[in-house]
């Protein structure tokens, strides 16, 4: 992965603390899903932990999202829907789907350790039905569960390994972020850590010898030395919040135009990070969203660019096919469809055109004379014998486009609905250490969820609940590590 330069926020030395006025074993700076994680693991572990938080509640982000989780290797919801899941397909499946720079070793604990991670979930009084959604969808609208919610099922990632459903939603109807976290809020509590609100970190404290040992936080008016007997733990959300770095680092997602996000995404975690040593990576990568299915039937459309041509098959997950609008249709792009397949999409996307004929359709469109007929006679050719030489679109959504009227779904990124989060974030092993730019850890540092560049490295590539799936599961790695870590004194 590219290593980035980082605006840093450096680390105070031991030796200019004026005096410590709280010691506790662990801090975790973020109360969201990786935050909550980690600290209920560390306070578990006996470890005495504290949870900084800047704005008035926790939650994060999770508490914003869909809910949907990534497990596999044969949960609960899995065996009951009959859905065999082997480790090793999962492996396969969250290799690819991690990308390019996929971290072996974490992919492979990941899902090794995947349904004791959805149990614990469970135990926290999370609940998951036992039903299965079998139509394409961002996520199950109501309240069930079981869905396969990446590429699992589209070309090519159906050749690398055996398809199995592992987006797991609570039982929760609509978007259940919220529902899912209060049980980690609760857990928090009950597992003895003390959540400090209204508290933004500000600079790790580090000892000469290189160990992080605490860290400065402002509360109100009030600034705040903390010491970390044992270690720091980052949680504090990625930097899509923050133009500035998205200019530097990433700076065609500006174009996108709603950040999934809270306030406090403005990459303070990495940065200070970066101040006692950490090295940023994958900070030009993100998530882009772009929802024009549910309905499925709309799969059976046509992506098509500003020539008229396809550029990505239409049934892939919305991360590929958004991020393929951006960077092969330079942000310009329509689906086409027929009045057989069209409905109205979950992203709500405005109606470009309206015609009789895919002719007039392309003169409404001001494309290229020709080029979007040519397109649709060939697609419309190789779809009548469930085909699709070009893009291999799966046959179950493959139709010919000839039952006028013809649209155009204006999935352009100025008139559209895209939504982004960020991927890049401090390197991290598959123990939850933050690494230098040599790959050694520093002792006492630790990072998940979007602090670090974890689990999933590439939005093409992205299955939905990888997100938060990597930052409970390396969030509980990094409170068990610290809790166990050798006290400082």
């Amino acid at each position: 992965m590219p290593e980035a330069r980082v605006e840093s926020t450096r680390a105070l030395r031991i030796e200019a603390v004026p005096g410590f006025d709280r010691e506790v074993d662990v801090i975790v700076v973020g109360h969201g899903g990786a935050g909550a994680s980690a600290a209920i693991e560390a306070a578990r572990a006996g470890a005495d932990t504290l949870v900084i938080e800047r704005m008035t509640r926790g939650g994060g982000t999770t508490a914003l999202s869909t809910g949907v989780v990534y497990f596999g290797g044969g949960t609960r919801v899995q065996k009951a829907c009959g859905f065999d899941d082997p480790v090793d397909e999962m492996i396969k499946a969250v290799r690819v789907a991690a990308g390019a720079h996929a971290d072996e070793a974490k992919v492979r604990r990941f899902c090794g350790e995947s349904v004791e991670h959805f149990d614990w979930i469970c135990d926290l009084g999370v609940e998951f039905k036992d039903s299965y959604v079998a139509e394409k969808t961002t996520h199950p609208l109501d309240d069930n569960c079981l869905f396969y919610s990446g590429n699992e099922l589209a070309y090519p990632f159906a050749d690398a390994a055996a398809p199995s459903p592992r987006g797991h939603k609570p039982a929760h109807p609509g978007e259940a972020g919220g529902f899912l976290m209060e049980p980690f809020l609760k857990s928090t509590e009950t597992a003895g850590a003390r959540v400090l609100t209204d508290c933004r970190a500000e600079r790790l404290i580090q000892h000469e010898d290189g160990r992080v040992v605490g860290l400065v936080a402002r509360r109100n008016d009030e600034r705040l030395h903390l010491k970390a007997r044992r270690g720091v733990i980052l949680c504090a959300g990625g930097f899509v919040e923050n133009e500035t770095m998205l200019r530097q680092h990433a700076p065609h997602l500006l174009q996108c135009n709603y950040k999934c996000s809270t306030p406090g995404d403005d990459g303070l975690g990495i940065r200070i990070g970066a101040g006692a040593g950490g090295n940023p990576v994958n900070m030009h990568e993100g998530l882009v969203l772009n929802a024009y299915y549910p309905p499925a039937s709309n799969l059976k459309g046509i992506l098509v660019d500003r020539n008229g041509q396809r550029f990505i098959n239409e049934d892939a997950y919305i991360g590929r096919t958004s991020d393929a609008i951006i960077t092969r249709a330079d942000g310009r792009a329509w689906l086409v469809v027929d009045d057989e397949c069209y409905g109205r999409s979950q992203g709500f996307h405005k109606l470009a055109a309206v015609e009789e004929s895919i002719e007039g359709l392309e003169r409404a469109l001001g494309l290229p004379e020709g080029r979007l007929v040519a397109t649709v006679a060939s697609y419309n050719t190789h779809a009548a014998r469930g085909e699709d030489p070009t893009f291999h679109k799966a046959p179950e959504h493959l139709k010919p486009l000839s039952s006028p009227p013809f649209a155009a779904l204006d999935c352009c990124t100025s008139n559209s609905f895209y939504g982004v989060l960020t991927l890049g974030g401090l390197a991290t092993d598959a123990e939850s250490r933050v690494l230098t730019s040599e790959q050694q850890p520093i002792v006492g540092l630790y990072a998940a969820g979007r602090n670090a560049a974890g689990l999933c490295l590439e939005g093409r590539t992205y299955a939905s609940g990888l997100s938060i799936g990597d930052a409970t599961f390396f969030g509980r790695v990094a409170g068990r590590n610290a809790a166990a870590l050798a006290p400082w004194k």
